[in-house]
């Protein structure tokens, strides 16, 4: 029997052979189970294909199988305070057993009807009555979130929660997004707590971790590990790419037929929408950035004709979005692997 190819390119999916977010896992797992809370509201940010829906689907797995906390997901369009109690009554027996005995919520099309309870009319009484609830039954809820974005039920999610903070119910939040989405959610009115709750980037793998798995699951030799992990800059979403085609091919050596599928795939998955949300601009610099490894700002500089002003606001959305480095100073460098390649490619074909 063939053995199972332990790498996908399907995004979300934990894969069999996943590089574990421990640190981030660790350090949300300990605020949720504290005795006294230091934070309840969690934000994972970075780029496409880092790993922020792997992590969040880790998270899920693991307190689904704590007794002690109701796990549920929201999709972050439509009326989300609503899809809540829904999903209470629904998902939880233990809630749908006190609504059906306490709670008239059928102006919301939940449970059944109480005739001698009046019926609630709004969802955020409702709400603060089955988070009671919970805290009765010394429960904690866990609401979570993938591809947040700045929408009117989310704001109003966000704006609830504030008062559920202050009045002590056991409810926590752990949402996941792009740079750009978590940021639009951040600088919207009335939601500072928001802002100033705990986040986490979707930093680079550890490229010993990827050689090191290279060399267990692709059986080839320590060199070729180190050199295929470090072309992928520790992108997590080309860690699988570049493993799936190397177990595919069984190749001791990267081929330039796995090249050749690792950028198609990297093009046709991330890439290419990348792209489309760049600015003239910010294309612009772009080209110059790519044609090297690591580029003095001052040669940037003066490569692409501009000053520091004509920079600035480039500079701040390509680190934004997680494209560039800029940690170093004086220095600019690229995040994502062998996007120079796609680059190349991209202009060529808009010549036509």
């Amino acid at each position: 029997m063939t053995a199972r190819n332990p790498y996908t390119i399907g995004f979300g999916k934990i894969p069999t052979e996943y590089i574990s977010r421990n640190t981030i896992l660790d350090s949300i797992t300990e605020a949720l189970t504290g005795d006294v809370p230091d934070e309840q509201a969690f934000k994972l940010t970075g780029m496409r294909g880092t790993g922020k829906t792997v992590t969040l689907t880790a998270i899920e797995k693991r307190f689904r199988k704590d007794k002690d906390f109701i796990v549920l997901d929201l999709n972050c369009g439509g009326d989300l305070l609503t899809d809540l109690v829904s999903l209470l009554y629904s998902e939880v027996p233990s809630l749908t057993r006190y609504i059906d005995a306490n709670l008239n919520l059928t102006a919301f099309g939940i449970g059944v009807s109480v005739s001698r309870k009046s019926p609630v009319t709004s969802v955020r009484t409702a709400l603060n009555k089955l988070l009671t609830e919970i805290k009765k039954q010394k429960k904690h809820l866990l609401i979570l979130i993938d591809e947040v974005r700045k929408t009117k039920g989310l704001v109003e999610l966000i704006q609830e929660f504030q008062i559920w903070i202050r009045s002590d119910l056991p409810v926590f939040l752990v949402v996941a997004g792009l740079y750009e989405d978590i940021e639009a959610i951040e600088n919207s009115d009335g939601i500072t707590f928001f802002l100033r709750a705990a986040k986490y980037e979707m930093t680079p793998l550890n490229i010993a971790y990827i050689r090191d798995n290279y060399v267990k699951n692709l059986s080839i030799d320590t060199g070729e590990a180190e050199r295929l992990a470090l072309m992928t800059k520790g992108y997590a979403f080309a860690y699988q790419v570049l493993g799936k085609y190397m177990w595919d091919a069984k190749a001791k050596k990267l081929s330039d037929a796995v090249l050749s599928q690792f950028d198609e795939t990297l093009s046709e998955k991330v890439y290419q929408k990348i792209w489309s949300e760049l600015s003239e601009k910010d294309r612009y610099f772009l080209s110059f950035i790519v044609k090297k490894e690591n580029l003095p700002v001052s040669e940037l500089l003066d490569a692409a004709k501009q000053g520091h002003s004509a920079w600035s606001v480039p500079r701040k959305r390509l680190k934004d979005k997680g494209i560039i480095d800029v940690s170093r100073r004086g220095i600019v460098s690229m995040r994502l692997p062998r996007f120079g390649c796609f680059l190349e490619t991209q202009m060529l074909m808009e010549r036509f």
